[in-house]
């Protein structure tokens, strides 16, 4: 089997694709920014998200922010561990704290976001 895809949007949203079959979580850097996870609001399976549309309210100790999808598709999963244990998403971003699994629906729109190394230069580069 080759190697998960991961590709990551501005907003901090990574996609690990695998097919047409995509995961989508939040990105180590902004776990990390939010603080401790508390609780979640995501959409149900069988629900359809738009590119651009929120499709995530993540609350922390903090604040609470929404998240725009950086894909269009349906919803074919929900990670259920978030249930009792919403921190998961502080404790392993990248895999265990994945938020949802979505059916592709257009593959192009991968086109539009960062590689890995691209994203560490967005983050981590001086922008003045």
């Amino acid at each position: 089997m080759a190697e998960k895809e991961v590709k990551i949007s501005e907003q901090h949203v990574w996609v690990g694709v695998e097919d047409q079959h995509v995961h989508l979580g939040l990105t180590n850097y902004i776990q990390g920014a939010l603080g401790a996870v508390i609780s979640f609001e995501l959409p149900d399976v069988g629900d359809n998200i738009e590119e651009g549309e929120v499709f995530a309210e993540i609350e922390s100790v903090s604040t609470i922010h929404e998240f725009l999808s950086p894909i269009s598709g349906t919803v074919l999963a929900v990670n259920p561990q978030l249930d009792d244990h919403p921190s998961i998403i502080n404790e392993d971003p990248y895999s265990e704290g994945w938020l949802i699994e979505v059916r592709l629906k257009n593959r192009s729109e991968l086109n539009e976001l960062m590689d890995m190394d691209e994203y560490y230069h967005f983050v981590f580069t001086d922008k003045s």
